[in-house]
């Protein structure tokens, strides 16, 4: 019985010293990686910011399009539905680069 304790005492302390080294390898790589992550991040936004501005890019042609008929001409409700657009990927596009800068 004595072997079979101590075995199992072994196989414990050497799983705490691969857990302890897996942690520190963890937090090492984790540090290094750190900046690239920051990077990324403001990356990311940028390149969501700028995939937006191509919807604000579509839709303000559309309304510049219909924009006769921006009071009560036959296209009104299409002129509505894309100004609407316009502004919402706008306001997606401006806040992406904004968050982006605050970063």
């Amino acid at each position: 019985m004595g072997g079979q304790a101590a075995s199992q005492a072994d196989a414990r302390a050497k799983g705490q010293a691969a857990g302890r080294t897996a942690k520190g390898v963890a937090r090492g790589v984790g540090g290094f990686l750190r900046p690239f992550r920051r990077v990324g991040g403001i990356l990311w936004l940028e390149m969501t910011g700028a995939f937006f501005f191509l919807f604000v890019l579509y839709f303000g042609r559309a309304t510049w399009r219909v924009r006769a008929s921006y009071a009560y001409g036959p296209e009104h409700i299409q002129f509505l539905g894309y100004a609407a657009m316009t502004a919402v990927f706008l306001y997606l596009g401006v806040s992406s680069f904004w968050r982006a800068r605050r970063r």
